[in-house]
């Protein structure tokens, strides 16, 4: 549904916009609606930074599922604005205010455009608040895969990579905005509603319950996550600094899961000890059913899971809160960032508990690459080819073999300062490919690594050497 402001006559609004001028009220301009990432570019939009989302939710399961929300954006606006866009697909617009005030609004395709009753002015802070509701969207990625909002046997779950949290709320879809959020949801008295960070409340009334969750850490938004259903959950305490572990799982899935799961205070203190101090102040993990989702992900403190994980994922998923989620890329072309760091700490983790070593795995997806993994050369890891295959094997395999070729060149003392060091240096902020380069020289700056950025991370086909 548009607004539209009552039209006024000619003279009379050239009179009023000339007495504005005069004083200075007239000064702001559109904000961007999209800030022109090379595989997304409608996603994310221009002209304000969000601080914080706060983030209230309804949501009835069934045959005609319906969601209710209400969206408050703080933000800070980084140039004088007249009007600005937040991406939102589906889902009804009932009211939009800014301040406190009734904004005018339009939608066209993902955009929510806004028109606040006063222009912002630059480095201004200001609250947004989108009331909403609807049946949320299913989206399929340019790889056919889904995301968004996808309904399960027993509720729902949310998941966002990469642009599927337009789906569940108004926002700034983009993995350069970094919020805090307060995530509040309310279902049918018997459901649970997981989410991101620390659990702060629940409280029942009417057959309904509500569940309050809240992550101080910056987050970007295609990792925040909800998981409504029936789940077995787990609390624990793992670590010298004591970091709370919550743990959802579907009931079909517990017997299954239980053995990998268990091994959660293990992997942390690994992941720890080889990447430095865990960046958020919980840990956990969300298992579905396998016909929930199509893929796990590395939802921010919670990764969601497929059925019960395996080993191997379930490190890789856990590294991502390192590598991906506390040092986020700027755009979707540095997905390599996230997929070949987590890779490699799969291989790193067999090296350390008696598999193969880091380099045997690399000798033999050299060797075999094209038999194992026909996709592997296809394009050079730091330049996917489209939207549809930033995560195709290159970006993963390929990716840590861009880390396996660092560490053959500087050794190992070196080698786990840089990733450690790469972790500290961007915690809770973004990153791109050319800050690791020029990063990785830095470290070891006696070192030459022109062959390993022109053949392996940027080089196209299959490199003469290994």
């Amino acid at each position: 549904m548009s607004r539209s402001a009552r039209v006024v006559p000619a003279v009379t609004s050239a009179l009023v916009a000339l007495a504005l001028t005069a004083c200075g009220g007239v000064h702001g301009t559109p904000g961007g609606s999209g800030v022109h990432d090379p595989y997304f570019p409608k996603s994310g939009n221009g002209g304000y930074d969000v601080s914080h989302y706060d983030l209230k939710l309804d949501y009835t399961p069934g045959d005609r599922p319906r969601l209710t929300g209400t969206a408050t954006l703080t933000a800070r606006a980084t140039k004088d604005l007249s009007a600005f866009d937040l991406d939102l697909e589906g889902l009804d617009v009932d009211e939009v205010t800014v301040e406190g005030k009734r904004a005018r609004f339009n939608r066209a395709g993902q955009e929510l455009t806004v028109r606040p009753h006063d222009d912002l002015d630059e480095d201004e802070t200001f609250r947004v608040t989108v009331r909403y509701s609807g049946t949320p969207k299913t989206i399929t990625d340019p790889d056919g895969s889904k995301e968004g909002w996808l309904r399960t046997a027993d509720g729902a779950l949310a998941l966002g990579e990469p642009t599927g949290s337009m789906a569940w709320f108004p926002g700034n879809n983009h993995p350069s905005d970094k919020a805090s959020y307060d995530i509040t949801v309310t279902v049918p008295k018997g459901l649970q509603a997981v989410s991101n960070g620390e659990l702060t409340g629940e409280r029942s009334s009417g057959g309904r319950t509500t569940f309050s969750w809240h992550t101080a850490e910056p987050m970007a938004s295609y990792v925040a996550t909800v998981a409504v259903g029936h789940y077995d959950i787990s609390r624990s305490i793992v670590g010298k600094d004591r970091l709370p572990v919550y743990v959802a799982v579907d009931p079909t899935q517990v017997k299954a899961g239980r053995k990998v799961l268990a091994k959660i205070p293990e992997i942390m203190d690994w992941e720890e000890y080889n990447f430095g101090p865990y960046p958020f102040s919980s840990t956990g993990a969300i298992v579905d059913r396998p016909e929930d989702a199509e893929y796990a992900l590395e939802t921010q403190t919670r990764p969601v899971f497929p059925g019960a994980p395996d080993t191997e994922t379930l490190v890789h998923e856990l590294a991502h809160q390192w590598y991906g989620d506390s040092v986020t890329p700027k755009t979707w072309r540095d997905m390599w960032l996230n997929e070949g760091f987590a890779t490699y700490a799969e291989w790193l983790w067999d090296e350390d508990h008696d598999g193969d070593t880091a380099q045997q795995t690399f000798d033999d997806l050299y060797r075999h690459g094209e038999d194992d993994h026909e996709d592997l050369w296809a394009f050079p890891p730091a330049r996917p080819s489209s939207a549809a295959h930033i995560s195709d094997e290159p970006v993963y395999l390929r990716g840590a073999m861009v880390l396996q070729k660092i560490r053959q060149t500087v050794g190992d003392d070196t080698f786990y300062d840089i990733i450690q060091g790469w972790a500290a240096a961007h915690r809770h902020g973004n990153a791109d490919t050319d800050e690791f380069t020029a990063y990785v020289e830095k470290m070891a700056p006696q070192k030459d690594f022109d062959g390993i950025w022109k053949d392996w991370l940027y080089g196209e086909g299959k490199p003469d050497h290994p």
